[in-house]
């Protein structure tokens, strides 16, 4: 009888603790799941504010003549650097979106953009307002200074 008893206070406690981790995961699940949405909701807007420069026509059009600020990202895809920028840039255009654009310039695709806009050494980052640049950055930074460097900008041309 005591074995029984026994067996039964083991079977609550592990399905008490079964039904514990279950709630949990079910949680995790959820919140995943709300991140994800909510990434799906904005990426389709962000993918808009976001664009490749095919060429110096296209720069004109897209970038010069822009009704919004422009932060011009020369990079090339052999630059470590650039590669590490990209997503950190790309992320605070994503939490800006509306405001301003990105646009990308491979300076192995456009050399004579790079040459235009004196880009000695890369990733360098422009901020270009109704045609003009307005500030510059170069180098890889990390994502608070790239942000304070954007906000700043963005103040201080609107």
């Amino acid at each position: 009888m005591k074995i029984n008893k026994f067996s039964n206070v083991l079977l609550i406690y592990y399905s008490a603790k079964m039904l514990s981790n279950c709630m949990r995961n079910a949680k995790r699940t959820l919140s995943q799941g709300a991140r994800l949405h909510r990434r799906l909701i904005t990426e389709p807007f962000v993918k808009k504010e976001i664009f490749l420069v095919q060429n110096s026509e296209d720069f004109e059009q897209k970038v010069k003549r822009s009704d919004k600020m422009v932060i011009v990202d020369f990079f090339a895809n052999w630059c470590n650097p650039c590669k590490k920028l990209t997503p950190r840039l790309e992320s605070i255009i994503g939490e800006k979106a509306g405001t301003l654009k990105l646009a990308k310039v491979d300076i192995d695709e456009n050399i004579d953009l790079a040459l235009d806009y004196d880009v000695g050494a890369i990733p360098v980052l422009m901020a270009m307002k109704d045609g003009k640049v307005v500030n510059r950055m170069v180098g890889l930074q990390d994502t608070d200074k790239l942000r304070a460097w954007i906000d700043k900008t963005v103040a201080e041309n609107n």
